[in-house]
């Protein structure tokens, strides 16, 4: 079982940034994709991004209408994958979960279905809430 822990999320004001973590316990999350996805309350989980295992892979790929204020990223020393979040909205108070699944064809990349948000391994969230 993978387990997978989100951090990072805390209430700010429209306008300001955050930075999320994911990090694995007693997992290698280095050579598999990892997505991100968000529930705003009372709507269905969508996506936000996804990033391979390696660069050389591929970009990142994000939902279209979020491409200009996320950053997902990682840091293979660390064992975490993040998502910077910038000139947050209202809109953006959601809980983030970040997913993956060792377990699928060719794991270390984001599938042209990553959006479908199919993954075997989530984890908790980690609530953002956006508001002045």
């Amino acid at each position: 079982q993978v387990q997978l822990v989100e951090s990072g999320g805390e209430s700010v004001q429209p306008g300001g940034s955050l930075k999320l973590s994911c990090r694995a316990a007693r997992f290698a999350l280095d050579y598999y994709a990892v997505a991100w996805f968000r529930q705003a309350p009372g709507k269905e989980r969508e996506p936000v991004a996804c990033i391979n295992s390696n660069d050389r892979d591929g970009s990142p790929s994000y939902a279209e209408s979020l491409k200009s204020r996320f950053t997902i990223s990682r840091d293979k020393t660390k064992n975490m994958v993040y998502l910077q979040i910038d000139s947050l909205e209202p809109e953006d108070t959601a809980v983030y979960y970040c997913a993956t699944d060792p377990w699928q064809d060719q794991s270390h990349l984001c599938a042209s279905t990553w959006h479908l948000g199919t993954y075997k391994s989530w984890g908790r969230g980690t609530q953002v809430t956006v508001s002045s």
